[in-house]
């Protein structure tokens, strides 16, 4: 019989393999993306394990939410490109989705919000494949045949940056140096920034599969990324640069050192991450070569609701965008960590 019990702290390990094991099976997936979460912000998870005769055979991590922004929803999982179910069988899809149903409606939830790579063919699901896309690219050893896969523009553009003298450096102890980056860089576009516990947690659960690279220029940095690391993919996932130095050219320059890098380390994929069609962010990556794959976010919607509305690009948001890229710098950064949390 297949069974569906919720994770305990002795099935961490258990569970953390199996994740390993599944081709869809990502970092946010894994226990430390909980740990991360809870230690961070006041989410309360609810993780799922279906197994058969001790053996697992499938998983879903939940989040229970309540924001104004996202209202009372389950999130699989929140400030993650990926998550969703990973199973190896239609049974335990189907009894994972039956159960993470079940604790939405014990909590009052309007929708599970499932962030899958891969959509499931379960017709319970509604899906919204047009919102987001991801970009991956494949890398080899030779930094010369990896630089001479950008595009033309792209290339010039990180010629300019090294000849304006701009320098990399891997440093994950100048996390406080990132921080005032990112803080700098989401205001400009509008966005709360995230605590600065949130990327000391990071760095610490990831340990040498996490790092930060910062672009300095004249010994000052200008620029920073925080990246993970899994398998054979390197994703950076929170990056930025400093407004007034983006005729420098810091971001193309500092996306291809990473780019570099992992190369040179072995690795085999530069994840690009997740971003709204046709924003900015969009064509930044398009424009450094990467190609687009849309992500077919799945929703289970709770008593006929439609499905939610619930990113920046929707016309309602549009006025607090423009508010908030006007505060002045230190205040976004205090009131930034108390808001982010709206925006799972």
């Amino acid at each position: 019989m297949m069974q569906v019990k919720t994770l305990l702290p002795g099935d961490e390990a258990r569970w953390d393999r199996f994740v390993d094991s599944m081709p869809a099976g990502t970092l946010f997936h894994q226990t430390a993306w909980r740990r991360i979460l809870e230690t961070t912000f006041d989410y309360r998870s609810h993780y799922l394990l279906a197994e058969r005769d001790g053996v697992v055979r499938g998983v879903l991590p939940l989040f229970h939410v309540r924001s104004w922004f996202a209202g009372n929803a389950v999130i699989s999982t929140p400030f993650a490109v990926y998550g969703g179910m990973l199973a190896v069988e239609e049974e335990a899809e189907r009894i994972l989705l039956l159960a993470g149903k079940t604790y939405a409606h014990e909590h009052g939830a309007t929708y599970m919000e499932l962030r899958q790579r891969f959509a499931s063919s379960n017709p319970e699901l509604q899906t919204r494949e047009n919102l987001y896309c991801t970009f991956i690219k494949p890398l080899v050893a030779n930094a010369e045949e990896n630089f001479n896969t950008l595009p033309r523009e792209a290339r010039r553009m990180v010629r300019k940056g090294e000849k304006a003298g701009l320098t990399a450096k891997f440093d994950n102890a100048r996390v406080q140096d990132f921080y005032e980056i990112y803080a700098a860089s989401v205001r400009s576009l509008g966005t709360p920034v995230f605590p600065l516990t949130l990327f000391e947690n990071c760095l610490r659960e990831f340990k040498d599969n996490a790092d930060i690279l910062l672009i300095l220029h004249e010994e000052l940095p200008i620029a920073g990324v925080l990246s993970f690391y899994y398998r054979d993919t390197v994703l950076p996932y929170y990056g930025g640069s400093l407004p007034d130095k983006n005729f420098l050219a810091p971001n193309n320059f500092m996306y291809w050192a990473l780019m570099k890098s992992a190369g040179e380390r072995g690795l085999h994929y530069f994840d690009f991450g997740r971003s709204k069609n046709s924003t900015g962010a969009f064509h930044f990556k398009r424009h450094m070569g990467f190609e687009h794959t849309p992500l077919p976010y799945q929703y289970q919607m709770m008593n006929g609701a439609p499905l939610p509305n619930n990113n920046p690009t929707n016309p309602k948001f549009q006025l607090a965008i423009k508010m908030w890229q006007h505060l002045p710098l230190g205040l976004t950064k205090v009131l930034g960590p108390h808001l982010v949390k709206q925006f799972p």
